[in-house]
């Protein structure tokens, strides 16, 4: 994955792509966008497809939240169909929200407004009644139970959508994941294979829908590309830009600032638990998030 690691260290490249020889080549004869195209199967200018959403009314508002020593007087607006990166460095409480907006910290003050109405988060479930989704940062820890199939995971939040009598009703089980499967393209062997089987980036899409199955309004994804190849990385954008298409409101925490600044409508930036920085894409550029991030512009 870290590909100045190939320039330094290389003599000669190969790439292979599903199971295919791609090329060998001398390094000195490459460049990191050649590498890519070949990696991935098309231009570079095509890792971040940025779809076109229509942004309507406002989802979710948050009102000057609070968690003492954690974060302080964060507020912002997320609108349905439109992507809002949230952007600083590490430490900076962007997943400090997150948690606080699914329910598992508490924040001491501020309020959450959701469709227009005030609510008061308790819990991950409460979370999930009201349209909330989380995809979280370590997929490995939080994100999935690996000995189990990718039919259990994706339908753990929905088990009453596929119980019958307090029973598990597999047929119903292994359709709902077979349909997510398929439409996020998991490359497996079927729904009953075990999901430590799966590469890292079809994990990732295994998390995806498992909250997708919940049906969410509002979805919030904590570093989504994070230790995938750049294939499943494209592939994980595209889904992003597809869901926010279809009217999804999604709230996007990177690390990556190419990722933000390519996928965002709006960007949101963090510094040492307070927002110092908010740009629409047009003004959003590598510099003007960087100064916020570090806490040099207000």
């Amino acid at each position: 994955h870290r590909l100045d690691e190939v320039f330094a260290i290389a003599d000669r490249l190969t790439v292979f792509r599903d199971g295919t020889h791609i090329i060998t080549a001398p390094v000195s004869e490459m460049n990191t966008e050649e590498i890519i195209k070949h990696m991935v199967g098309r231009e570079l200018s095509n890792l971040f497809p940025k779809g076109e959403a229509e942004i309507g009314e406002v989802v979710l508002e948050v009102r000057h939240l609070t968690r003492p020593g954690v974060f302080a007087d964060v507020s912002f607006q997320l609108r349905r169909g439109e992507i809002l990166g949230f952007a600083g460095l590490v430490g900076a409480g962007r997943t400090e929200v997150a948690r606080v907006l699914f329910g598992i910290d508490r924040a001491e003050s501020g309020e959450i407004w959701l469709k227009g109405k005030k609510v008061r988060i308790r819990s991950p479930q409460h979370a999930m009644d009201n349209g909330i989704a989380y995809v979280p940062e370590d997929r490995h820890q939080q994100g999935l139970i690996m000995n189990f199939s990718i039919a259990s995971n994706v339908t753990l939040p929905i088990l009453q959508l596929v119980s019958r009598l307090g029973l598990l009703d597999p047929r119903r089980e292994q359709k709902i994941a077979g349909e997510y499967s398929s439409q996020l393209h998991i490359r497996s062997s079927g729904v009953e294979q075990l999901v430590n089987a799966l590469s890292g980036g079809n994990q990732q899409k295994v998390v995806l829908g498992k909250w997708l199955a919940t049906n969410p309004s509002v979805l919030i994804l904590d570093e989504p590309t994070r230790g995938i190849d750049v294939g499943a990385k494209a592939e994980v954008h595209r889904i992003i830009s597809e869901l926010a298409a279809r009217g999804l409101a999604i709230i996007l925490i990177s690390s990556e600032l190419p990722e933000v600044l390519a996928m965002a409508d709006r960007v949101i930036v963090l510094h040492e638990g307070r927002v110092t920085g908010a740009f629409a894409r047009s003004e959003a550029t590598q510099e003007r998030v960087m100064f916020a991030a570090t806490g040099q512009e207000r």
